[in-house]
């Protein structure tokens, strides 16, 4: 009980200079006129950055859906084009093949009056053939080849065009079939001196 006393005694006579000082808080300083002015600057200037780069990139959208929809619209008959173009290529085949027959030239004549009304709606609409002549060097790009042929002058040339083809504007549609010419094989063409001194001599 004694040495309850006394330490409540001691607690009571400590004065309160004797607790630890407290930290004094580190008090902001008001910002001046001209870093408030410096801060709003910088905002309005972050923000500008951030529209400018917004409309930036909703223009480029538009632009890239304006040039999609264009493309849309300008090649909007390709896969027709390409399923009408084999039909016309056999009547051109067919109108071809000379006929003695009275009535069928008169059928013919009619077969080619509708021919032409196709073709001059498809050159309306932006069809054209491509052009290519005997002779010329082989594009893989506008000609597949069916077969090479062996042939004197020199290789990847058009030796014979099998069926035409077409463009839709700047777009191949359809490719020309073509044969290409190709050098003979060496090994076959070149005779062996020592093997025709050999046949001379039997």
């Amino acid at each position: 009980m004694k040495q309850e006393k006394e330490k409540q005694e001691k607690d009571l006579n400590k004065s309160p200079e004797s607790k630890e000082p407290e930290k004094p808080t580190q008090e902001t300083k008001p910002l001046t006129i001209e870093e408030k002015l410096q801060a709003a600057e910088a905002e309005i200037y972050n923000w500008k950055n951030k529209y400018a780069m917004m409309f930036a990139d909703m223009d480029n959208l538009r632009k890239s859906q304006d040039k999609a929809f264009s493309e849309a619209i300008r090649y909007r008959a390709e896969g027709f084009i390409d399923k009408l173009l084999p039909a016309l290529e056999s009547f051109h085949i067919a109108l071809k093949n000379p006929v003695d027959d009275p009535k069928l030239k008169n059928y013919l004549i009619g077969f080619e009056y509708i021919y032409n009304q196709l073709n001059q709606a498809l050159i309306e609409e932006g069809v054209k053939e491509i052009p290519v002549k005997i002779n010329d060097a082989f594009d893989v790009m506008t000609m597949h080849a069916l077969e090479t042929e062996v042939s004197e002058g020199p290789p990847n040339r058009v030796l014979k065009i099998l069926s035409p083809g077409f463009k839709l504007h700047d777009r191949v549609v359809k490719q020309v079939l073509v044969i290409v010419s190709k050098q003979a094989d060496k090994k076959n063409s070149e005779v062996n001196p020592s093997q025709e001194n050999g046949k001379q001599a039997a």
